[in-house]
């Protein structure tokens, strides 16, 4: 599921700014954009997002703008400097005509200069606070937007169920019709068999050839029954509207379900016997699979 968040909070040492934004995706992926300094509170992050989102590929950005306060106190590092006079002493020995340092060298040499330090204690509580906050934001960005995927997936929900009305009561009648128009056929086809063209006497009565035709079609009529299929066709969509409506994390649970409504609407289709019926059954299939797309996107 997509979002996207951010905050900014000054603090006494400098300005945190933090970034967190998201993507569709079956399963958890986290990338950080920190700078190497900040790496420590890495975990931070990870630990914040893992107990609240386990969908999405979230990206997060962690910035700091350090505050430069008049009258901050700062100082030589003796360390660099007597680091940088043994070198130059050094290269001085192999190279006499060598340039020295000069005091405006040294001044920019990085390190040279010590601030006052940060209070990392200090730190580490507002950038927690401010994790908090954003992801806060972050997570009300994606409930509205499953709230309007929800309102799509029940639509859904709603046409399917149509279908499944439209056609239940016409399962009797198509079964009827279907055994009538299969006996005709079968008892033309019968009857041009038993006058033979050479006038020879059949080896079976017609009576039973007919109750034959009769069982063989009965059979059939029974292995073409969709009324159980549609039965759970509407309990599972039932499940579905209770899901949505239940809310929290769902996306794997509809997954679930996605596989049982295909399946049945599959089982609809290899056993329909009439137009209205695979008709029916692509419908069905064309609804689920547009459910499933956007399942995806869903915690």
């Amino acid at each position: 599921m997509t979002g996207y968040a951010t905050s900014t909070k000054e603090t006494e040492a400098g300005t945190i700014t933090i970034e967190i934004k998201s993507v569709n995706s079956r399963f958890l992926d986290l990338q950080f954009r920190i700078n190497d300094e900040f790496r420590s509170i890495e975990p931070l992050f990870r630990d914040a997002i893992s107990k609240r989102i386990s969908r999405g590929k979230v990206e997060c950005r962690f910035s700091f703008g350090k505050k430069n306060t008049e009258g901050q106190q700062k100082a030589l590092n003796s360390g660099v400097l007597e680091q940088l006079n043994q070198f130059q002493v050094e290269l001085k020995g192999r190279f006499p005509s060598a340039k020295e340092l000069s005091v405006s060298d040294l001044l920019r040499w990085p390190g040279v200069i010590e601030e006052s330090e940060i209070n990392s204690d200090h730190l580490q509580e507002n950038i927690q606070a401010g994790i908090e906050s954003t992801l806060n934001d972050f997570l009300a960005s994606r409930e509205r937007e499953g709230s309007a995927l929800a309102q799509v997936l029940l639509k859904c929900v709603d046409e399917m169920e149509t279908i499944v009305t439209r056609i239940t009561p016409l399962l009797p009648t198509v079964l009827q019709q279907f055994q009538q128009k299969a006996i005709a056929r079968l008892e033309e086809a019968l009857g041009l068999a038993l006058n033979k063209a050479d006038g020879s006497a059949p080896s079976i009565s017609r009576d039973e050839v007919l109750d034959r035709i009769r069982q063989e079609v009965t059979m059939y009529g029974i292995r073409i029954d969709v009324n159980e299929e549609l039965a759970r066709l509407s309990g599972h969509l039932n499940e579905t509207r209770q899901i949505l409506k239940k809310g929290g994390q769902v996306g794997k649970r509809l997954d679930f379900m996605m596989q049982e409504l295909n399946r049945e609407a599959n089982t609809l289709g290899s056993k329909a016997a009439l137009k209205e019926l695979a008709d029916a059954s692509m419908e069905l299939k064309l609804l689920i699979e547009q459910m499933r797309e956007q399942v995806q996107n869903l915690e």
